[in-house]
């Protein structure tokens, strides 16, 4: 224990910075997957067939492949076409590509989850396809999946631990160069594990916040 503590304090702000790159690039991450997912959750929707089939093919390449085999090809296959990534660059594109996918799906059940009665009723008062989704649908659909983003957002931070393979200095990494001066493993990881069980408690309690948050504005504004 007093080994755990040592460490601890000698290397806390190498932790620290590892701590805050991870959670910066996650939300990087979840940020750059939202317009994509959202357009992908629309394609999932649409009534032009090949929209929807090549939605469906993207969906179904990045939640059926693991993240591991999506950085590495992402890291080892774009210099071969000519395009120069640096390592940090391959790892915040696979991630948000990834993270893309996850979300699509859960924009789809949030919009499925909304009556078609909404929409038929902004119709009929003459707004446009682009105004029922910004003004009626988008609202509705992210107060309804609040938590399962809560819930990836989660998910990439855990798996952003990943990118050390490739050499991005994270969390992970700075914990493998810790131990490599110190030869303390056990105390080592178990300090990473205690900032990510941090991180993550922290940002399940900041999605319950914006939940109770967006249902106390919801009741508001019915009166309730």
């Amino acid at each position: 224990m007093a080994t755990f503590f040592t460490l601890l304090g000698q290397h806390w702000d190498a932790f620290l910075a590892g701590a805050v790159f991870s959670v910066t690039l996650s939300f990087t991450a979840i940020a750059c997957g939202v317009l994509v997912g959202l357009i992908l959750a629309f394609g999932l929707l649409s009534e032009n067939r090949l929209i929807r089939y090549a939605s469906n093919i993207y969906r179904s390449i990045w939640r059926g492949t693991p993240l591991l085999i999506q950085l590495l090809i992402i890291f080892y296959f774009l210099p071969h076409v000519g395009i120069e990534l640096p390592p940090l660059g391959a790892a915040c594109l696979a991630l948000s590509m990834n993270t893309a996918a996850f979300q699509a799906e859960i924009y789809r059940g949030g919009l499925i989850a909304i009556p078609a009665g909404h929409t038929e009723a902004a119709r009929m008062l003459g707004m446009t396809p682009f105004q029922i989704r910004k003004n009626i649908l988008l609202p509705q659909m992210f107060r309804t999946v609040l938590p399962s983003l809560t819930n990836e957002a989660t998910s990439l931070l855990k798996n952003s631990s990943l990118i050390s393979v490739i050499g991005v200095t994270e969390l992970l990494r700075t914990g493998q160069q810790v131990v490599s001066t110190t030869y303390r493993p056990l105390e080592v990881y178990l300090i990473i594990a205690l900032t990510y069980l941090v991180m993550t408690v922290s940002l399940g309690l900041l999605g319950r916040a914006l939940e109770r948050r967006l249902s106390k504005s919801e009741r508001v504004s019915h009166g309730i």
